[in-house]
Formats: C-alpha cells, sequence, structure tokens
C-alpha cells in the first residue's frame, strides 16, 4: 500500500466517513461532490473531449472521449456507464475525469447518462432511466453487442440490473464492468457487519437511511434493485468486478461473482487489500487508482 492511498485511507475515515453518517442535507452533500470533483481532483488527461449528447426518450448524458485520431474505428464498442453515489448523488461530471483516464487507456468513448435521484425521484426512477439510456443507443445504431455495459457502487446496481433484464431478452451485452457495486439492497452480506470498522468511507449504519429514501416503500427484493436475486435465463457475457477487501459491500461482489458463473458466465474478480469504495475516482491521487484502471482497461480490449 502506498503512502498516499495511507494517507487517502486516513482523509476518508476522518472527514468523509462521519459526514456520511450524518447525511441529513442532501443539497448540500450534492454540492460538495460536484464542487470537489470540478476544482479538488487532478485534471482529466489532455486533448479530452466532454460535450453533452441527447439519446432520445428524454434520456441526457455526457460523452467522454480521449483517444487518437487514428484509433477511431467506424464500428468501435461504446461504454455506457451508470455514476454512482447512493442512488441520491453523483452525476456524470463526478465522474468525467476518472471516465477520460478510461477512455484514454481504452481508446473507446464513453456514454455517462444522467437519471433522476432519490428521494425526489425514488425507484424505479433511476431504473428506467437506465433502460432509457440502453434504448438511445440502440436506436442510434448500436447493436447489443456494441455496448459496454459499466458501473460504480450504486451504478454498478444499476449496470448488473440491466444486464439480468438483457439476458432475459436474450439480448445481452458485450461485456460488463463494476467498480464496488451494491448487488444486495437487502445488505445481507456478511462484510456489512465484518467490515463496519474497516471501510474508511462507508458507513453501514446509512443503510436503513438510504433503503427509506431509494426504495420509499418498495420491495429490496425486487431484481431491479437487487440483481443479486435475478434470474440469469441466458449465461451472461463477460463480467469484470473490481473492490476492495475491506469494503462493507466486498460480500456483494464475492456473491454475484458466484451467481453469475452459476448461470454459464465468465467472471474476473480484482479484489484489493486496504482500498476504499470506488477508489478509480482518485486516479491522479493514488498510484493504486490508475494501476486499478489499467486492469479494468485491459479486460476491455480483450473483449474488444
Amino acid at each position: 500500500m502506498s503512502l498516499r492511498l495511507r494517507l487517502l485511507n486516513l482523509f476518508l475515515r476522518l472527514a468523509i466517513k462521519p459526514q456520511f453518517r450524518r447525511l441529513s442535507d442532501l443539497p448540500r452533500t450534492r454540492r460538495h461532490w460536484e464542487f470537489a470533483a470540478r476544482w479538488l481532483m487532478p485534471t482529466a488527461p489532455p486533448f479530452t473531449l466532454t460535450q453533452p449528447v441527447y439519446l432520445g426518450n428524454g434520456a441526457r448524458a455526457l460523452s467522454i472521449m480521449n483517444r487518437p485520431a487514428g484509433k477511431v474505428q467506424s464500428k468501435s464498442p461504446i461504454i455506457l456507464y451508470l455514476h454512482g453515489g447512493g442512488f441520491l448523488a453523483g452525476s456524470p461530471r463526478t465522474h468525467a475525469k476518472m471516465l477520460a483516464r478510461l477512455s484514454s487507456l481504452t481508446g473507446l468513448e464513453v456514454i455517462a447518462p444522467w437519471y433522476r435521484l432519490a428521494p425526489e425521484h425514488p425507484f424505479p426512477a433511476a431504473f428506467e432511466d437506465t433502460r432509457a439510456a440502453y434504448a438511445g443507443l440502440v436506436a442510434k445504431g448500436y447493436n447489443p453487442g456494441d455496448i459496454i455495459l459499466g458501473g460504480d457502487s450504486a451504478g454498478g446496481a444499476l449496470a448488473l440490473a440491466l444486464l439480468a433484464q438483457l439476458c432475459a431478452e436474450n439480448t445481452p451485452p458485450r461485456a460488463l464492468f463494476a467498480f464496488s457495486p451494491l448487488t444486495d439492497m437487502r445488505f445481507q452480506g456478511g462484510s456489512i457487519v465484518e467490515n463496519a470498522s474497516r471501510d474508511p468511507m462507508l458507513p453501514s449504519s446509512k443503510n436503513d437511511h438510504i433503503l427509506e429514501m431509494y426504495l420509499a416503500g418498495n420491495s429490496p427484493e425486487d431484481p431491479r434493485t437487487s440483481p443479486l436475486l435475478a434470474g440469469f435465463s441466458a449465461p451472461p457475457p463477460p463480467v469484470f468486478l473490481q473492490y476492495g477487501e475491506s469494503e462493507i459491500l466486498r460480500d456483494d461482489s464475492r456473491r454475484m461473482a458466484d451467481k453469475l458463473r452459476q448461470a454459464g458466465g465468465s467472471v474476473t474478480q480484482d479484489e484489493w487489500p486496504s482500498t476504499p469504495h470506488i477508489w478509480v475516482l482518485f486516479d491522479g491521487l493514488v498510484p493504486e487508482a490508475r494501476t486499478a484502471l489499467k486492469r479494468t482497461a485491459a479486460f476491455i480490449k480483450q473483449i474488444s
């Protein structure tokens, strides 16, 4: 573990985790995240092109590209990426710099859609917006085999839930990758308790709060909220799951990997020691973030 990662974990434990425990002023939390992503995080790679796009059906997104012109192909795969934030915060802007780095490493365009946030727009709004974004790409001429799904945390939940539905419709995407995904809204993974004190960022005490604001009385057993409970009637495409061993969501990834393998899928588990939740967002601050993104890019290149 690098010195920078040790310092990041200490900062998250002392400054960010207590804020997440309170989580009473959502507008303020959202503003702080947007401000930090824009002004406090390292800049995006040079020659990054970020522009808003309209996907139809009301779906809006950011198109993020960082690739040499010579690498542009008429039929390149495209990444549809769902941002995290507990279904309550975050946006394509908060993840844009990390996604620009991923675009640079893979040579692919990333489409990061906006989706409606809770509690103003509880379930199933976020999932409906995810489906609309995917349908928008298909309407623009992308076949399911051209689309690589990605996401982190709550966005990972949306991506995996969409994957389950697409497999049921026998139109699976090319592949899926997820950073520290939430896969069980019942919060029944053993690491929720085991890692409650070890996780430097996420407090397990706020799980009920997220359930109340996002589900708004809907069942956490709905596979659109808990993809771990989804049935996979057709074998899923290759999946890459990257997560930290000390996270409270560690077992969400481990159990999801087992589920996908039982359905006949190929799953790569990239488990890291002593890393915080979605540490790839700290690309440029800690070396482990860049290495993790390179591993993800290697998976994407392999299946592209």
